[in-house]
């Protein structure tokens, strides 16, 4: 791997606008030239970057070690630590992940729709990058890879901008992205790093660069997502919460609901997808609730539930109207009894984060008006919302989860990083 360092360099105004801008400028000039390359070209890029990653898995381990015992100094909460984490095994997973994003279909060129007008112009519309993607993250060291690879495979340039506490782990792996990237004679500026931990980067990615960024990902908490969405210039693809819920029918099998719950909750509490609130319809609540507040205090989370709830098992601290509002991203779960489907979706429209429901039944014309009723981006049945991943959609990887209603929503992969343009063909017509 070449000895490419990226050293936090002072953040004097002037200087940091200067540096942003020749970044951006950078991001533009290497988007062009993304734009016509060959999925071939791409692919080795990613396979390259993936192979690096193997090869320095030492020096990442090391770096994110230094990140760690940093974050632990400033006293980081066990769920941001468990974020921040690197191991053998998570390092793998990202070239992996490379791996697998190569191997997906070329995004790019795509004809989404073809037709011939009366005059005999041919008309096609044909997916394209969308150009130069800022991506501000927190914690998560794999988001620089994950978030670069998405990009390289659909042709756009990124600059990406990774959080303090992970700065030493995320520029181990650029560096390793880099190379990739290189040894397959694509142009490095293709995937930049801010190299300062300065907020006022963000501030001025967000408010002057618009002549270079056509879109902006932020992956992290609350308060960095409402920072982009409120401050940005260009278009955002982002959620602001994963307030996430489970919705136990009346007809749902105890130890389905009970395991779905439990994964849903405690497999990763850190997680957009983790969910945070449970409703119970109060036909099966005597059956349903006992056993499922059981299992999720043996496993270590604490229960808050209403009064519905408390009567029914002990154990359960009341819960708060707050609590039905609150993404924990902890070992906490709100349990609620509804009185139907109907009583179900009206509070997931009224609290709802519009990211990720599941509902356990086994009655299909509950799902069916759950799937038509519910508005948001991903719906499941009898699994749980820790599936809200891109790489369990077969994607690869994700950028993160959008919410919203335009361009992307759900996980952000890389056929959902493109945009289109129209190809006309003609023999001489002439508009009258």
């Amino acid at each position: 791997m070449p000895d490419l360092k990226l050293k936090e360099k002072p953040a004097d105004s002037e200087s940091l606008a200067d540096r942003m801008t020749a970044l951006g400028r950078a991001a533009r000039a290497a988007a062009t030239q993304l734009a016509s390359t060959s999925a071939e070209q791409r692919n080795k890029a990613l396979r390259g970057a993936a192979n690096e990653i193997r090869q320095h898995s030492g020096e990442i381990l090391k770096a994110n070690q230094a990140d760690m015992a940093a974050a632990q100094e400033r006293g980081l909460g066990s769920a941001l630590l468990d974020r921040l984490m690197l191991d053998d095994d998570r390092i793998a997973g990202m070239a992996d992940g490379l791996e697998t994003i190569a191997e997906l279909p070329d995004p790019l060129g795509q004809v989404l729709a073809a037709w011939d007008r009366p005059n005999g112009l041919q008309i096609q519309r044909i997916t394209v990058p969308l150009g130069v993607i800022g991506i501000i993250y927190e914690s998560r060291p794999n988001v620089t890879s994950d978030a670069a690879g998405l990009c390289l495979k659909s042709g756009n340039a990124v600059i990406l901008r990774g959080g303090s506490e992970s700065f030493a782990s995320s520029s181990a792996i650029w560096r390793c992205l880099q190379a990739g990237i290189e040894s397959a004679g694509l142009p490095p500026d293709a995937v930049q790093m801010i190299a300062t931990t300065d907020r006022d980067a963000v501030g001025y990615l967000l408010s002057s660069m618009s002549n270079y960024i056509d879109v902006v990902v932020p992956r992290g908490g609350k308060g960095l997502i409402k920072r982009v969405q409120e401050d940005a210039r260009v278009p955002v693809i982002g959620h602001l919460e994963g307030l996430c819920h489970v919705y136990l029918h009346e007809s749902a099998a105890t130890g389905m609901a009970c395991d779905i719950v439990l994964n849903a909750k405690m497999r990763r509490t850190g997680i957009c997808g983790a969910a945070e609130t449970v409703l119970v319809d109060r036909a099966a609540a005597a059956r349903l609730v006992p056993a499922l507040v059981a299992r999720l205090l043996a496993a270590g989370c604490e229960v808050r539930g209403d009064a519905g709830v408390a009567e029914l098992a002990d154990g359960v601290l009341p819960a708060s109207e707050e609590d039905w509002d609150t993404e924990y991203l902890d070992a906490i779960i709100a349990v609620r009894v509804v009185n139907d489907c109907g009583g179900a979706i009206a509070h997931i429209q009224q609290h709802g984060s519009g990211h990720t429901e599941s509902i356990v039944a086994e009655d299909e014309q509950a799902v069916r008006r759950f799937f038509a009723e519910v508005d948001s981006a991903i719906l499941l049945h009898n699994a749980s919302t820790q599936f809200a991943d891109g790489g369990e959609f077969g994607m690869g990887a994700e950028i993160g989860i959008a919410t919203g209603r335009i361009h992307a929503r759900g996980p952000v992969g890389a056929a959902q990083l493109t945009s289109y343009k129209y190809l006309v063909r003609g023999t001489g017509q002439l508009r009258p």
